[in-house]
């Protein structure tokens, strides 16, 4: 009798750090046909202030799943470090910070910047995604909270891309309402470098290891889940849209 084989007591750190790699980038959204059409050029202007009004609640949960994942943790160096994302987002004062360049980029694509901090034209698909993220960091142990943010190891590849995609295809949007991409490139870098140093020290075990893939790809189904709601609402994909959405991200994740 063949008996199978029992998975190793832990992964070196490179070795898990690739399996991180791997896995994110399959299922990362910039496979997305939604963001495809973006960065080819190809989405209206409604389509594209749509993305921006529907990502701004997206942006609003960062600071608050920050806060939650700075709330898990008895090590004062570690909050100290990860209190910087949230001063990154919401800005040392009033008009500073990503969110406040997010609504900035809002009034480039010619939305009314009060209504988008509203939310009242948040899809209910996408409020329910972005908060079930600050959900799953809510409930899961501080290793596996931080996990769910390397979706960042992909970030700065993709800002780039997008703010060069913007440029040649959306000429419309001023320039300086670019700046959130610009600086993204930067930031998601030094996150990402103090997330997966974080997450590679403490996932002691195959088991920890594991738990921490499965948070990366919670969190890579989310951003995609985001995404086939706007295109469901922009009147292109239909419910064989919606399955072929699922069916591409299979392909992606088993490629």
């Amino acid at each position: 009798m063949i008996k199978e084989a029992l998975p190793p007591d832990r992964l070196a750190k490179e070795a898990f750090i690739e399996w991180l790699k791997q896995e994110g980038a399959c299922r990362y959204h910039d496979h997305h046909p939604f963001h495809q059409r973006m960065h080819n050029g190809q989405l209206t202007k409604v389509q594209l202030q749509q993305w921006v009004l529907n990502r701004y609640y997206y942006q609003t949960r960062i600071p608050i799943k920050d806060a939650c994942i700075v709330a898990k943790s008895e090590d004062p160096i570690f909050r100290r470090m990860w209190l910087r994302r949230i001063r990154d987002q919401d800005g040392g004062q009033e008009g500073e910070g990503g969110l406040a360049l997010w609504l900035e980029l809002a009034r480039g694509v010619g939305l009314d910047v009060e209504a988008v901090k509203s939310y009242r034209d948040v899809l209910p698909g996408v409020k329910l995604a972005c908060d079930d993220y600050v959900r799953f960091v809510r409930a899961v142990p501080l290793l596996e909270a931080v996990a769910s943010s390397l979706t960042e190891l992909f970030a700065p590849s993709l800002m780039a891309r997008r703010l060069e995609a913007w440029k040649q295809h959306y000429p419309w949007v001023r320039s300086e309402s670019l700046e959130y991409f610009q600086l993204r490139i930067a930031r998601a870098t030094l996150d990402s470098v103090q997330a997966v140093e974080f997450v590679v020290q403490h996932a002691t075990t195959y088991a920890l290891q594991e738990r921490c893939v499965r948070a990366l790809i919670k969190k890579a189904d989310i951003l995609w889940t985001l995404l086939d709601h706007l295109s469901l609402a922009s009147g292109e994909m239909g419910s064989e849209g919606k399955q072929n959405s699922d069916e591409l991200r299979h392909r992606q994740a088993s490629a």
